[in-house]
């Protein structure tokens, strides 16, 4: 399932406060086979989040050999200074606490202050890091695309819908292209 996820909510079954799952029909949250996250989204970041119960999907878009690009939209406090996209590009880009470089990201300015970033990876905060680590703070995050997937237009937050076989083949129907 697609969900538009609204800011405020966690992507977990063990933290307290609004969860994801409890916009879910109750039928749902008391499957034999639990509804996981496809990856998360923090409490400030809203968007694309997929939900599922099938393993096999899960672990094929959350695997690092799947090179799956999310597509994040960025407002960021202050106005960029333009060396961001040639280093988010680079695939030098180290994080605080880090040992390993990001790789290449793709940077797409829309106004001074505001940007879409199309990342491979899911690093811990990856978005919001990478603008920190250029002086930057990401004021509201919010996830458009996942590959060939997006929101409908007019998707309210909280809402969600059962995604068919051919919207879960455009999951990977841009990484599989290139």
């Amino acid at each position: 399932m697609l969900l538009n996820k609204p800011l405020g909510m966690t992507c977990s079954h063990k933290e307290v406060g609004p969860l994801v799952y409890d916009i879910l029909p109750p039928r749902w949250r008391c499957c034999t086979r639990a509804i996981s996250t496809i990856g998360r989204l923090d409490k400030r970041t809203s968007g694309l989040l997929l939900l599922t119960d099938d393993g096999d999907l899960l672990h094929r878009v959350i695997s690092p050999k799947s090179h799956l690009k999310k597509i994040y939209r960025a407002k960021l406090a202050r106005p960029l200074v333009g060396t961001e996209g040639d280093r988010f590009a680079s695939g030098r880009l180290m994080l605080e606490g880090e040992d390993k470089p990001l790789a290449p990201a793709e940077l797409q300015v829309i106004t001074e202050t505001e940007a879409l970033l199309s990342v491979a990876e899911g690093r811990y905060h990856q978005v919001r890091r990478m603008f920190a680590a250029t002086g930057n703070h990401v004021e509201d995050l919010h996830r458009e695309r996942l590959d060939g997937l997006s929101l409908t237009d007019g998707m309210a937050p909280a809402q969600w819908n059962l995604l068919n076989e051919h919207e879960i083949a455009l999951i990977f129907s841009v990484s599989n292209a290139a």
